[in-house]
């Protein structure tokens, strides 16, 4: 769910230059779903998947974050519970954005707090269009969005089959048979626990039917 495409290049670095970077090693728990955000977080190289757990354990996959992301921001600015958990995929840098440093930078640079203010909403009214592509989408279609909204063409994301059968409401064996009609087509590359876009352009067709 990237909803940062139409912004500018960059945009987000300026949480990122006064303070150093944590760096976290895959499968680092950055937070946990129902504590308190007293921070949001800066990515600043690596992936960042979060999702949300259910009572019995089951896991749905929100979204994967690449480097120059920002998440984990809902929680803290409406000043409730995080509704859910983020962990590192790969090796990462993340800088932790908390009021402190908020207040600063958009008293200095207020076109950021504005820029913010957009992000939020484009987050909402992505997760709106999630519940259509869920519910009146195709598995094919499903599946060739996630990964348009997850990865640049050529850069290897790393994701699992369960992963995305989690976010697009499938099952591992439909994703995996979806997958592999991608790969035999050229669209897509399948690596160990990973997967590269070929052929983007395809998706994109795809997905406009």
């Amino acid at each position: 769910m990237n909803h940062e495409l139409d912004f500018p290049a960059g945009i987000w670095e300026a949480f990122a230059r006064s303070r150093p970077p944590v760096r976290c090693s895959p499968g680092y728990l950055i937070y946990l779903q129902d504590t308190e955000a007293t921070c949001f977080y800066y990515l600043k190289s690596g992936q960042v998947k979060s999702f949300i757990q259910s009572e019995d354990g089951a896991e749905r996959v929100l979204n994967v974050y690449s480097a120059g992301s920002l998440f984990g921001e809902a929680s803290f600015f409406d000043e409730l519970p995080r509704v859910s958990s983020a962990v590192a995929l790969t090796p990462c840098e993340i800088v932790p954005i908390d009021r402190e440093l908020v207040s600063q930078e958009f008293a200095e640079n207020p076109e950021l707090a504005l820029a913010m203010m957009k992000y939020l909403a484009r987050t909402v009214r992505l997760l709106s269009g999630q519940v259509d592509q869920m519910a009146f989408r195709p598995a094919r279609w499903r599946v060739a969005n996630y990964l348009l909204t997850l990865s640049p063409a050529a850069v290897p994301l790393s994701c699992t089959q369960d992963d995305i059968a989690a976010a697009v409401s499938a099952s591992r064996v439909t994703v995996s048979r979806v997958l592999g009609e991608f790969a035999r087509e050229g669209w897509v590359e399948l690596g160990y626990r990973s997967i590269t876009l070929l052929d983007p352009a395809r998706l994109k067709e795809l997905c406009k039917l």
